[in-house]
């Protein structure tokens, strides 16, 4: 069919003009670019922050800025990655050059130092729409579940169900005590609260922060109580273990072989200023723990010894009483230690500025463990302790610490003279000698924190400490209700052997014969 020549004209006018009309501008790969703030890691008194900038358009983009307004009482100390320029509280940050380009899909990121907790807000990427509604800006939910797990004396145990954040982890949860932050803690969902006053009502609340810094609002509170705080009594009998015997002993069964309930378990040890199971073992990993659980659950107890002839003790490697605090509690808080012992002799005996220093720390290690008991291994002579021994107790004493046992090594005099006599005459001098340093104390307090500790069989000077001696100490003991009997070691008296002396005892004996004789004392 042929169309009319007017139709015809129209309809090539309208392809002209079709044709010869402006084309429509195509969309700006610059209204297709976002840039997305974290907070990546905060403190007190300011954050770490990052923008993250994405071209989701499918042309090349070929350099970016940021802008943003920062609170008055928060600045920019630092930046990496970017250029940057501010006009009073407005930031501009430009791409860096290398980091210009960004080919469709991919992205960069660029990261400040801000002094003060504010965030960036007005934020405006490529001069296009606003960016702050891709940030982290929505907190994790608030902690649910609070509750008190467990009563111990005067410590309580919380425990709690973990929050969740819609983009990431929950980093932490702070604690607060009475309405005031007492703690922050990473990665945990329960928390042992130590350090309260006994027989006392506390409130509790937590909230949760994720890696953007964001707070959730407080749970709900809850209410626990102390119990009361009475110190655990003194072992009456913790002979020594040497932990670093090969194989390593276990706890459990050298408790049910030998009937021996409690050990003093040696030795943690300072290659540096770092708590070191006999310069090997880092005990913040745990090392022997769940042996220690173990003699535990069977109704045992530990005492763990600092220091000894094998190494050199903490005071001596750290050179600040905060650095030394922090090793001790360490341990303390590692193996919930209610007993710890330091066994102060050679070169460390007669150094004051390390036993100043041991002194000032133990103070604050009973202060943030009320009713730790500490002991005090000292040598001795059957005449008493070393001038400088006794020292070591003045300066406990006068740095306030609460002694819980002056323990004396009766071992090794290079004399000849009987080991069982002696070891009575060192117990009856030192005690007079803690009378003059404790000149309010009955005579029965001063016996009830003197502990004795004798080397079994041969000792190093090749005189004899024999079953008849350490049957002697037992009824001297129970004459004088003494705060402890031990020796050393526990090892040795399992072997009943003749060799090495770090092995064997080289007299005539039974697998644990020591052992039962000393169990049999119970204070």
């Amino acid at each position: 069919m042929r169309r009319p020549l007017a139709s015809l004209i129209a309809a090539v006018l309208g392809l002209l003009t079709l044709l010869s009309a402006p084309t429509a501008a195509a969309t700006s790969p610059l209204a297709l670019v976002t840039a997305e703030f974290r907070k990546t890691s905060s403190w007190e008194s300011g954050y770490q922050g990052t923008y993250t900038i994405k071209n989701h358009s499918r042309t090349a983009l070929d350099g970016w800025t940021v802008n943003f307004s920062l609170p008055a009482d928060t600045t920019v100390s630092t930046h990496w990655d970017a250029r940057l320029t501010r006009d009073g509280d407005r930031y501009s940050f430009r791409d860096a050059g290398y980091n210009g380009s960004l080919a469709p899909g991919s992205s960069t990121t660029f990261g400040w130092v801000a002094q003060g907790s504010g965030i960036p807000g007005r934020c405006v990427v490529n001069k296009g729409g606003p960016c702050e509604e891709d940030s982290d800006i929505t907190p994790p939910t608030v902690p649910y579940g609070v509750h008190v797990a467990a009563v111990e004396g005067g410590t309580l145990t919380l425990a709690w169900t973990a929050s969740v954040d819609d983009r990431s982890p929950v980093v932490d949860y702070e604690i607060f005590v009475d309405g005031v932050r007492h703690s922050t803690l990473t990665g945990v969902t329960s928390h042992r609260m130590t350090g309260l006053r006994p027989n006392t009502t506390y409130m509790f609340q937590l909230l949760a922060r994720d890696l953007a810094g964001n707070r959730s609002a407080l749970s709900n509170p809850v209410r626990g109580t102390t119990g009361d705080l009475s110190p655990p009594r003194t072992l009456p009998t913790a002979p020594y273990v040497d932990m670093g015997a090969w194989p390593t002993p276990s706890l459990a069964t050298l408790a049910s072989d030998s009937g021996l309930k409690n050990f003093s378990l040696g030795a943690i040890t300072a290659p540096t200023c770092k708590a070191m199971w006999f310069n090997t073992y880092d005990p913040r990993t745990g090392w022997a723990k769940d042996d220690i659980d173990a003699l535990r659950a069977a109704g045992g107890e530990v005492k763990v010894t600092f220091g000894g002839a094998g190494g050199r003790e903490l005071a001596q490697n750290c050179a600040s009483v905060d650095a030394l605090f922090t090793e001790y509690d360490a341990v303390v808080r590692q193996y919930g230690l209610r007993y710890v012992d330091f066994d102060i002799e050679g070169p460390a005996v007669g150094d004051p500025v390390s036993i100043a220093r041991r002194s000032a720390a133990l103070a604050r290690l009973q202060q943030a463990h009320p009713g730790l008991r500490i002991s005090l291994t000292l040598p001795v002579t059957p005449s008493g302790l070393t001038p400088t021994g006794l020292s070591v107790v003045a300066s406990a004493r006068d740095a306030g610490v609460a002694l819980d046992v002056v323990n004396v090594m009766t071992m090794d005099y290079f004399l000849v003279i009987d080991y069982g006599d002696a070891a009575v005459q060192a117990a009856q001098a030192t005690v007079a000698q803690l009378r003059s340093l404790y000149p309010n104390r009955t005579d029965a307090q001063l016996w009830g924190m003197l502990g004795v500790t004798p080397m079994i069989g041969e000792n190093d000077d090749h005189q004899i400490y024999d079953q008849a001696d350490a049957r002697q100490l037992v009824a001297f003991a129970r004459s004088r209700n003494l705060g402890m009997i031990a020796f050393w070691d526990v090892t040795r008296d399992r072997n009943a052997c003749t060799g090495h002396l770090s092995l064997c005892t080289n007299v005539p004996q039974s697998p644990y014969e020591f052992s039962r004789i000393v169990g049999a004392y119970q204070g």
